[in-house]
């Protein structure tokens, strides 16, 4: 029998990283619950477990090899295997930014977060996938890195997005026929306080793509950019 597929999802105490934790528990087997205080995953994985959910809290600070490198070894004693990985830690630090004004500061910490932290976790991972000759890796992206509707403001998140899709054409092309797919994904304007108060997409709604390029069938979809469970424009 083959064994339940060994999920990871980054930043996900809160959000719609929560939502995709949920969701994927709801699945079935282990799906690990990361934040950079432990104790957040903790309490956050408690709450789900009053909806009848088991998940594994555990720390992850992306922007810090060391400690993605420690998850990794901790992920291969413990299940020697990780069959779904969601990058989707990220920040939002420029929102009333423009490009002329951005601090050269701001950019390096967002792309530290949305850009080389989601790296390192493929670095770190993909070994335990090419083993088993298996893997779904989701980098959670945005509509604001599209090209093809860039425009002004939020530059540094932008940016960050944009080279986010760029690794995920990468790491597909590097693994093209090893059964270990990537994709990015536009989860749209939901209802967080990254989202803000004006948002009007419901959770559940932006983590139901995340899922389904989590958990799909070999010969699936490899190096796209969705929304809505649809392609969308680089």
């Amino acid at each position: 029998m083959k064994p339940q597929p060994v999920a990871l999802v980054t930043g996900s105490a809160r959000g719609i990283g929560l939502e995709t934790v949920r969701q994927l528990a709801k699945l079935g087997g282990p799906v690990l619950l990361t934040a950079r205080d432990l104790q957040k995953a903790e309490e956050a994985s408690a709450r789900l477990s009053f909806e009848g959910l088991k998940t594994l809290p555990r720390a992850l600070d992306v922007t810090s090899h060391d400690s993605i490198q420690d998850l990794a070894d901790a992920v291969e004693r413990e299940h020697g295997r990780l069959d779904i990985l969601v990058n989707n830690a990220g920040v939002f630090l420029d929102k009333q930014d423009f490009g002329e004004h951005v601090a050269a500061d701001v950019v390096r910490q967002t792309l530290e977060t949305n850009l080389i932290g989601a790296l390192q976790a493929c670095q770190a991972f993909v070994p335990l996938m090419r083993r088993q000759n298996y893997g779904r890796i989701v980098n959670v992206s945005s509509a604001l890195g599209s090209l093809f509707e860039m425009t002004g403001k939020y530059p540094a998140y932008r940016m960050s997005k944009a080279a986010l899709n760029a690794l995920t054409r990468v790491f597909a092309g590097e693994l093209d026929g090893t059964n270990i797919i990537v994709n990015s994904c536009c989860p749209g304007w939901a209802q967080t306080e990254m989202g803000g108060p004006r948002a009007t997409r419901p959770v559940a709604d932006a983590a139901d793509t995340i899922v389904w390029l989590a958990t799909l069938p070999e010969g699936g979809p490899n190096g796209g950019f969705f929304r809505d469970r649809k392609p969308i424009d680089w």
